[in-house]
């Protein structure tokens, strides 16, 4: 469980830097000359480079990690920072799993608590967050466990569809039903329908 100190008056600049940070190669190590060579040169724009090792997205030193890279990939840019809000703001995401603009004031007071901070500072917090949640996909990991489940079943049925009988033979139709375990685990399923098609199919 965490919550970030980092936050940035310039939260509204957050998209353009990220923007920025997507098209450009990745340094060596992450600078305030690199931030400044951006296009980032306020004083504001400093708490960006803590911002980004709270996100995971550079190391304590200022290198970029294997996250700040994956990001740089526009296809899974959301999901990356998706990952890294849920992961940096746990917190948060104990109380909303999913935040919406309705809930920044029960947002701000856990901030608020948290860091036993001013109001103005907790809502700089609350603000840096929800700009953040703009570049974000939180509900990937879902989504892409679903397909996988179901990608696994169609192929499954296929089988099904390919084993015929004999010609002439007269069989019997079964109707079979499988609850499912809850489980984010693809392994779980794959293993349920191979022992499927290996006991009843074959």
């Amino acid at each position: 469980m965490s919550l970030p100190t980092s936050y940035t008056q310039a939260y509204g600049s957050l998209r353009d830097f990220f923007g920025k940070i997507r098209d450009a190669q990745a340094p060596d190590k992450f600078t305030q000359q690199i931030l400044k060579d951006l296009g980032f040169k306020s004083n504001n724009h400093r708490p960006f480079i803590p911002l980004l090792k709270s996100l995971g997205f550079l190391s304590s030193e200022g290198t970029p990690t294997q996250r700040y890279n994956e990001y740089r990939d526009h296809s899974k840019s959301k999901q990356i920072m998706g990952e890294a809000i849920k992961e940096a703001y746990s917190d948060i995401f104990l109380i909303k799993s999913h935040p919406k603009s309705g809930d920044k004031d029960l947002i701000q007071g856990k901030f608020k608590s948290y860091h036993n901070t001013s109001d103005n500072v907790a809502k700089l917090h609350t603000n840096t967050l929800y700009a953040l949640l703009d570049l974000a996909e939180l509900n990937h990991e879902n989504i892409s466990k679903s397909n996988e489940k179901e990608n696994i079943i169609r192929e499954t049925e296929k089988e099904i569809i390919k084993t015929k009988l004999p010609e002439g033979k007269v069989g019997l139709h079964y109707n079979i039903q499988i609850h499912l375990p809850a489980t984010k685990d693809v392994e779980v399923y794959n293993a349920i329908f191979k022992s499927l098609k290996e006991h009843i199919i074959e």
